[in-house]
């Protein structure tokens, strides 16, 4: 793995973790939008390694899969695209306390938790 991959996946782990992190302080939407960072980060090191060019700077999880020519199961297509949306709520929020309410503690766990396995998912493709 080259230098720029990996150091692509270290971060991608430091933010998960962040996202841990800020799971367990209850700031839940901050926890998503560090769960979407996370998996960017990971799918621009696979975009590194296999394409040898930097990613381009977007946030779109679904547009950079689709220009390495990756295309999960389902079950997790049907994750990345829901965590796709999630990232511009998350980071732009209109209404805090809407935002509050939607990501609660069991939905933001599952988000993690399912990060997580994206995550160990596109790490077996390096």
């Amino acid at each position: 793995m080259d230098k720029r991959s990996r150091e692509w996946l270290k971060q991608a782990d430091y933010d998960i973790d962040t996202a841990e992190y800020m799971f367990t302080g209850g700031k839940f939407f901050y926890a998503v939008f560090m769960c979407h960072l996370s998996v960017e980060k990971a799918i621009k090191g696979l975009y590194q390694q296999r394409l040898k060019e930097t990613p381009p700077k977007t946030h779109n999880l679904v547009y950079l899969l689709k220009k390495i020519n990756i295309r999960p199961a389902e079950t997790v297509g049907k994750f990345i695209v829901k965590l796709n949306e999630a990232s511009v709520v998350t980071r732009y929020p209109e209404d805090i306390e809407k935002l509050q309410e939607q990501y609660t503690k069991d939905v933001t766990k599952n988000i993690l938790e399912e990060s997580k396995k994206v995550l160990e998912w596109i790490k077996k493709m390096f």
